[in-house]
């Protein structure tokens, strides 16, 4: 091979190892923590070698520029005094080719540190070493999540030793019962919780692994926002204080909520529960969620419940749910009559649940199953709904009055 051709190759070109793919194979060590780990857990893998392919005999008769290009790369990195950071094992090849030639056959790396240092990350392993080194002394139970988590805790690591005294706070007192606001740790102030809380998740967990399961707030015994409930006097009489009529309690105060009601609507959709008339003893709720059964207290078990949902699977799937807790419930414009009288607003459903809904009277069981594509007519049915809001005012109108003239007669 000319030499000209040879020397325009990079070092490696044949499928040797050269720095490129040494430091490829390092970085990937760094990627997956275990640079880091060694700092914690040596697991005596140092000095660890690091084979390198290198050229056959063959390779070194037929291309030895590209050779020794290749091999003098790998010296000059090791360092002629050996100050780089690792050191060359060699190998013989060729003897009896073309002669016995010493070539690269392992990189040798005394130390995690000189890897690291090799890629650049010198530093950044001494840095963890001594943040974990502090939390170790301080918390010694938190050595296995430091050998789990090594790039996060180098990420975090200014803010390591705040988040460590925090999380053994939270170890020592497992309900606190207060706001996360209203904590007052030395030195550390609730913004700083407030954004650090997924470390400091892992980090109470790991200092008191039989945390229970759930959301930050109630695993760690701290009180949490309340969802709200919105709902409408739709009568007049039974304004609040002031006259409000729409207004938001926290779950738990409208659970506790007493008026001298006829009856209660539920409505899905924000327009519709707006445009709800005036109508003596009713109070109306925007759903919003609200019939999952997990948010339905239990004085409505004392008046008429109605249920106005989307006319298509799904709304039957939320009034059967929401008939676990409330038996008593009505579905309210969810009939086949509403559903034929709108047929030029009907769209398709995109994803239809087909699930078993054993709460549905007959006639809510028929729409439903015809909607779903049941062995039910009438036929043309199957995967379509009527959307609430495209329900006429009028039809609406003239069968909400006619409800309400007998709740509570």
């Amino acid at each position: 091979m000319p030499a000209e051709k040879a020397r325009a190759r990079p070092a490696g070109a044949p499928g040797w190892t050269g720095l490129a793919e040494l430091k490829a194979a390092a970085q990937r060590s760094w990627d997956r923590g275990e640079l880091l780990q060694e700092a914690i857990r040596p697991t005596g893998a140092y000095p660890r070698r690091r084979p390198l392919r290198r050229p056959t005999a063959t390779q070194l008769r037929d291309d030895y520029s590209a050779a020794r290009a290749w091999a003098a790369e790998l010296h000059a990195a090791a360092g002629a005094d050996g100050s780089g950071p690792f050191s060359l094992e060699t190998a013989e090849v060729g003897r009896t080719t073309i002669g016995a030639n010493l070539v690269p056959a392992a990189a040798v790396f005394a130390s995690p540190a000189d890897e690291a240092g090799f890629i650049g990350r010198r530093r950044d392993l001494e840095s963890f070493s001594r943040v974990a080194e502090a939390v170790l002394a301080a918390e010694p139970g938190l050595e296995d999540w430091l050998a789990r988590r090594p790039l996060h805790a180098l990420e975090v690591r200014g803010d390591l030793p705040d988040l460590v005294r925090a999380a053994r706070w939270f170890a020592d007192h497992p309900a606190p019962g207060v706001y996360l606001r209203q904590l007052s740790l030395p030195g550390i102030h609730t913004k700083f919780l407030e954004t650090r809380r997924r470390t400091l998740d892992e980090l109470v967990t790991a200092l008191d692994p039989e945390r229970p399961a759930g959301g930050f707030e109630s695993r760690h015994g701290l009180l949490t926002e309340l969802a709200g409930v919105r709902f409408r006097l739709l009568d007049p009489a039974l304004a609040f204080p002031g006259g409000a009529t729409d207004v938001v309690l926290r779950v738990d105060e409208f659970a506790r909520l007493r008026l001298p009601l006829r009856t209660v609507i539920v409505v899905e959709n924000k327009v519709t529960f707006l445009s709800l008339p005036p109508l003596s003893g009713a109070l109306a709720v925007f759903g919003a969620g609200f019939g999952s059964g997990t948010r339905v207290p239990a004085w409505l078990a004392a008046f008429p419940l109605l249920y106005w949902g989307d006319l298509d699977s799904h709304g039957f799937a939320v009034l059967n749910q929401l008939r676990a807790s409330h038996p008593h419930v009505e579905s309210l414009l969810m009939d086949g009559e509403t559903l034929v009288a709108h047929a030029e607003l009907w769209v398709e459903d995109p994803r239809p649940t087909r699930a078993a809904l054993t709460r549905l009277t007959g006639e809510e069981g028929e729409v439903y199953a015809a909607l779903t594509g049941g062995d039910v007519v009438p036929d043309g049915w199957a995967g379509v709904r009527l959307e609430q809001e495209y329900v006429r005012w009028d039809w609406a109108l003239e069968r909400i009055t006619a409800a309400a003239s007998g709740w509570g007669a």
